[in-house]
């Protein structure tokens, strides 16, 4: 069967496994932005804990998905959950690092005209820091997404669903329709969702950081 075949006779799973493929990464990277922002923000007012934290989260980051998704098995058992308490966890450290960094490295000459005209603290961080981190931020945000939809992959070996699903049946069964299945929806939406987020990303850029690379 040829894998034009395939793909019409199986269009139906194909479709649902990318369905919940995208939900998966959607709401894992949702997970991590609301983590991550916040904890962003905090660590760049209190820097003597910035490095450990960071580093902390970093740490969890080499570990590999195979072995985080096996301590989830242990505690939170099969399906949706503990794949999307991993996949959280590892969309975290992008966005985490580049909202650190985008805020801290706004010109102080901003905050201090921003401190001359009497904005309040948090003024100041609503109106002129995370505006001009924001490029910052999305490109975390950009980073994470490309991640988690690699990632989420792993989530079939736990019931999860997804395109995984696919390229899990295919690897057992030597089936390469199933493996590309699975593997090319995967690197199209990555493509996809890497290029909307840099579309936003430009968008949000202020004019005198066009030419910056973020």
């Amino acid at each position: 069967m040829s894998f034009t075949e395939f793909l019409i006779q199986n269009q139906k799973d194909i479709v649902s496994s990318l369905i919940r493929h995208i939900q998966l990464v959607g709401v894992a990277v949702a997970i991590g932005m609301v983590v991550a922002i916040p904890l962003g923000i905090f660590l760049t007012r209190h820097k003597k804990a910035a490095n450990a934290v960071l580093a902390f989260v970093g740490m969890i980051q080499t570990i590999p998905g195979l072995v985080m998704l096996g301590f989830a098995l242990i505690f939170l058992g099969i399906g949706i959950l503990p794949a999307l308490v991993v996949l959280g966890i590892y969309a975290i450290l992008p966005i985490l690092r580049n909202t650190f960094t985008g805020i801290t490295e706004v010109e102080p000459s901003y905050i201090e005209a921003a401190k001359g005209i009497g904005m309040t603290k948090a003024q100041i961080l609503y109106k002129v820091e995370l505006p001009l981190a924001m490029p910052s931020v999305i490109g975390g945000i950009r980073i994470s997404t490309v991640y988690t939809v690699s990632w989420a992959t792993l989530a079939g070996l736990i019931g999860a669903g997804g395109l995984g699903d696919l390229i899990w049946t295919g690897l057992s069964t030597y089936n390469t329709n199933f493996i590309l299945a699975g593997a090319v929806p995967s690197a199209i939406i990555a493509v996809l969702f890497s290029g909307l987020i840099s579309v936003v990303q430009r968008g949000l850029t202020p004019r005198g950081l066009k030419g910056v690379r973020i």
